[in-house]
């Protein structure tokens, strides 16, 4: 059970109207992670403009996001961040079969072989951020990924590392 209850958006705050209306445009709802930083409108708006650079913005594409989240979010155990956005990649015509590749096996995934460095980077520097050596750096280099690049695709583990601890210290209920 939740231990704060998401804010209405039958009547939120008029700080808050205008986000959620945006973020129900983007998808057709406003999910509980947003209706519960409403509480702290600053916040709600700070990860709503973080969410639209990290996830909307930059050069890698969305199925390569969205693997980052689900993986990260796999990794950290956090089923509500799992469920939405394996419906965000079944959306974008992900079916269940590569779901399972991608979880269980991404070097055999229908990425290109920077998208695997960058995702398998990703995924290490959420769970051992102290051990990266600089030829790992290299690598993901020689794979063809900027710096930019690389700095996006960390921004997404970071987007969702922190979503990851904020929704499971408050058992937000999924609604995906």
């Amino acid at each position: 059970m939740a231990r704060i209850i998401p804010a209405k958006t039958e009547t939120p705050a008029q700080k808050v109207e205008a986000v959620f209306q945006e973020i129900e445009g983007v998808f057709g709802m406003v999910p509980n992670l947003f209706k519960t930083y409403a509480h702290h409108p600053p916040l709600l708006q700070a990860n709503w403009n973080k969410v639209k650079a990290v996830m909307v913005e930059g050069s890698l594409s969305r199925k390569v996001k969205e693997t980052i989240a689900v993986l990260v979010s796999k990794d950290n155990s956090c089923s509500y961040c799992v469920a939405a956005h394996t419906a965000a990649l079944r959306a974008i015509g992900i079916t269940d079969e590569e779901l399972g590749v991608i979880e269980d096996n991404l070097d055999q995934a229908d990425f290109t072989v920077k998208e695997k460095a960058l995702i398998t980077f990703a995924r290490k520097a959420n769970l051992e951020p102290l051990r990266i050596p600089d030829n790992e750096f290299e690598a993901l280099r020689k794979s063809g990924a900027t710096d930019a690049e690389i700095i996006e695709a960390l921004g997404v583990m970071e987007l969702f590392t922190a979503f990851n601890k904020f929704l499971d210290s408050l058992e937000v209920a999924i609604d995906f």
